[in-house]
């Protein structure tokens, strides 16, 4: 069953009576319904495109959040193969928001790590709906000093609405988690991707993507802090979202221009829900562009890259 956002209603009305249409001419062998339902599926299909034509911000953050956005481990099923994952932080448990483990990506050695938020009621409470606590944070350090070990590039999918805020999680050192996997990032003498396929939310994202590339899907979202947070901070008034969305330049398209993200990946026409499969492979094809020119360099030209990438986040405005 489609799931519809609430800027996509009028889409829905229309979809749902061509269904509503070819449902009544199976039910009746008699009646022919092609040529209407035809002529609707063709309105609807511009309605589509004008749709995300002209996403606001807002929008965008909906999209990016939509359930039936492919996840994680979809990502991991699909582009990689021999997959072993590896669990634990070693020190207090497994952090099931975050999954990661061995794998190869074309046949190259790989470490694949990234933020699942589930696709259900049962495995998005079981993942945390992608909030990492502190093990996870420490479990990813793990990873990532297991791959420097052995020189294996890392790859790093993110997909956050942020760190998980209980009180739990900060007795046990969340922001020191978040910048050990932070300073990981930008230590590691291996190549290191990652890449944004749905929400990129505050540090709990910076802890993957502090990266050699970042690249984002067209309608994913990268920001310090959700629209609503923003709002709140800010005006005392969270439904003032909309507002701080546009504010926040939280878009693909703003952030490649300040010079933030590296790549963005295009979307199936209506978004990666509409086109998983598209959309998967669109990410693996990314990567591979990514990768290849990295695994060349030497480690400590990876590193200065690194550095010199993130100290100069700032030096470009969207005025400049």
């Amino acid at each position: 069953m489609t799931h519809y956002l609430e800027f996509e209603k009028p889409l829905a009305e229309i979809e749902g009576k061509a269904e509503e249409l070819r449902a009544m001419a199976r039910a009746n062998e008699d009646m022919d319904v092609e040529k209407e339902a035809s002529a609707l599926d063709d309105k609807a299909a511009a309605m589509l495109i004008d749709m995300y034509k002209t996403l606001t911000p807002w929008r965008k953050c909906q999209v990016a959040r939509h359930p039936d956005r492919p996840h994680c481990a979809e990502y991991i099923e699909a582009l990689f193969t021999e997959y072993t994952p590896l669990a634990g932080d070693r020190n207090f448990a497994d952090d099931h928001a975050i999954m990661g483990g061995l794998a190869r990506f074309n046949d190259q050695p790989v470490m694949v790590i990234g933020h699942e938020k589930g696709n259900d009621t049962k495995s998005r409470i079981e993942r945390n709906f992608g909030m990492a606590r502190p093990e996870g944070y420490r479990k990813a350090i793990r990873l990532m000093e297991l791959a420097d070990k052995f020189g294996i590039p890392v790859i790093a999918l993110v997909d956050t609405p942020g760190a998980y805020p209980g009180k739990g999680a900060e007795e046990r050192g969340q922001s020191e988690a978040i910048a050990r996997s932070t300073q990981k990032c930008l230590q590691l003498s291996v190549p290191l991707i990652a890449v944004i396929i749905g929400e990129g939310g505050s540090g709990g994202a910076v802890a993957f993507a502090a990266a050699n590339k970042v690249a984002m899907l067209e309608h994913s979202i990268y920001s310090v802090i959700t629209p609503e947070g923003c709002a709140s901070i800010l005006w005392k008034d969270a439904t003032k979202m909309r507002e701080a969305a546009e504010a926040m330049r939280l878009t693909a398209q703003e952030l490649i221009e300040l010079g933030v993200i590296d790549q963005i990946i295009p979307e199936p026409q209506g978004g990666a829900q509409r086109g998983r499969e598209a959309a998967i492979a669109s990410v693996g094809k990314a990567i591979a562009g990514m990768l290849a020119p990295l695994s060349k360099e030497e480690p400590a030209v990876l590193v200065a890259a690194r550095r010199k990438k993130f100290l100069d986040i700032g030096s470009k405005g969207l005025a400049a």
